[in-house]
């Protein structure tokens, strides 16, 4: 391990260059480089990367190697990339980054994981996440932690921590993530990337995901650029559309005509947003208007209720984890090692248990709410967390899970009403801390509204390149 505030990079003069993932297929179907030449390098600069890292959860290389030298095909023929370690598929195991469940290869590819390799992306290997993807770092018991390629003295951000430093570092252009309370949008904030949530029903739903009673996590990927964003979903409607929503379709351009941006800085549910959080936010702001969109203050009409519901139904999620329903890990799934903030979580539910009818319902009709009470504004610009990311172990699995779960929901106060309403939101690394780390905001929609955020996000892109750690 090096230095603890090390920058770690594995951008270098190899077959993937700077480019992203769009450009590493262009020179593919080009024949400027073969799938082979790519594969070959992205594991070479994860190899490279991850002592300090820690990025992986289990390799596939030779299956990788396999498929490259085969006929691949999609918008995203040849590239490499990753899947995390929570998703069906076949001969790779899904831990969920917990101890307690066995190290098995999957039998069969699930619906989404289908959908991704249909985009043509070659996974090389699966990335890490915190325990069953409850909170927003990807830090394990014992001092198991994925670092930020940015200060490996701060987190990566969570759950899809281990996709997002590969990714930022350069070792992949492009890798999957999921998100049920912000799990893309955090770490692309926390990583410099970009990190949309879609809206849901866009993408297939992983069956592990499908079973749940409200349906939060949808999954996604996180990139360095906007069109490789764009040009996922894309690709992954040649292979699903879903008829309920609008298409997204091709995303070359910012909108059409000037929109009209709702802006609050400040969650209802956390201490006020600190300094850094809040240039960020102010900078977007002035961007937008320089580009001559309106902004205007906004508040959004959030129930009272909203934050403690979401955590109870948190807390159901930890505790049907905890107890193996319906034995979704199988028979060798071993209670005693699951860590304190799954525990403390289910033990929490125990308590609240005869409020899930009220909680489940009051969630399940989150999104007809939004949609009848979003106001007159096209977006909404807000930060993706209350703070920038905190240094590892601010988060830390082996702490008492009651300080745990406090500091959380201090710091994840804007993401989790997305996952309830089924609204789409985009991460966008559009600040930048004193020294050098990235900050990310938030824009969100109604549902179905992936494009205009994708257009947004072109406009304030090219007005604002992002920094990588390429440069």
């Amino acid at each position: 391990m090096t230095s603890a505030t090390t920058r770690i990079s594995a951008f270098t003069d190899d077959a993937l260059g700077t480019d992203d993932a769009t450009g590493v297929a262009e020179r593919i179907a080009r024949g400027e480089i073969s799938a082979q030449e790519a594969v070959d390098a992205a594991i070479a600069r994860i190899e490279s990367v991850n002592d300090d890292l820690n990025a992986v959860a289990a390799w596939d290389r030779d299956r990788a190697r396999r498929r490259a030298a085969a006929r691949v095909r999609g918008a995203f023929a040849g590239v490499p990339s990753a899947t995390k370690d929570n998703i069906h598929v076949a001969g790779m195991p899904a831990t969920m980054g917990s101890r307690a469940v066995p190290s098995q290869p999957g039998q069969v590819d699930g619906a989404f994981t289908r959908q991704f390799l249909d985009t043509g992306v070659i996974p090389v290997c699966s990335t890490t996440m915190p325990e069953f993807g409850w909170t927003a770092t990807t830090e394990r018991v014992g001092g198991d932690v994925t670092r930020n390629p940015w200060d490996t003295a701060y987190s990566s951000g969570g759950s899809s921590g281990g996709s997002a430093a590969l990714v930022a570092s350069g070792a992949l252009p492009i890798a999957h993530g999921n998100d049920g309370g912000g799990s893309i949008r955090i770490p692309a904030a926390a990583c410099g990337l970009v990190g949309l949530k879609p809206s849901r029903g866009r993408l297939r739903l992983d069956e592990g995901n499908a079973t749940m009673p409200v349906k939060v996590v949808v999954d996604g990927v996180l990139t360095r650029s906007v069109r490789d964003t764009a040009r996922f979903f894309e690709a992954a409607e040649r292979s699903y559309r879903n008829p309920r929503l609008q298409p997204i379709g091709r995303v070359d351009d910012g909108p059409a005509r000037p929109l009209r941006i709702g802006c609050m800085v400040d969650s209802p549910f956390a201490p006020p947003s600190d300094a850094d959080t809040r240039a960020a936010v102010e900078r977007t702001r002035d961007l937008l208007e320089s580009l001559g969109h309106t902004v205007v203050d906004y508040s959004p009409p959030i129930p009272a209720f909203f934050k403690t519901d979401f955590e109870d139904y948190w807390s159901l999620l930890a505790w049907a984890v905890a107890k193996n329903r319906g034995g979704m890990f199988g028979p060798d799934f071993d209670t005693t090692a699951l860590d304190p903030l799954t525990l403390g979580l289910a033990r929490r539910f125990r308590r609240r248990a005869h409020r899930a009818p009220l909680f489940v319902a009051r969630l399940a009709a989150s999104g007809r709410f939004q949609e009848r009470t979003f106001g007159d504004v096209d977006l909404v610009l807000t930060p993706v967390l209350a703070t920038t990311a905190p240094r590892i172990g601010h988060l830390g699995a082996d702490q008492p899970w009651q300080d745990h779960f406090s500091r959380l929901v201090e710091y994840a106060a804007f993401t989790p009403l997305a996952n309830a309403t089924g609204a789409p939101a985009i991460s966008l690394p559009l600040g930048r801390t004193d020294d050098g780390r990235p900050v990310g905001v938030m824009f969100s929609g109604r549902l179905g509204d992936e494009r205009r955020l994708l257009e947004i996000a072109v406009d304030l892109e090219e007005a604002s390149p992002f920094a990588s750690l390429a440069d």
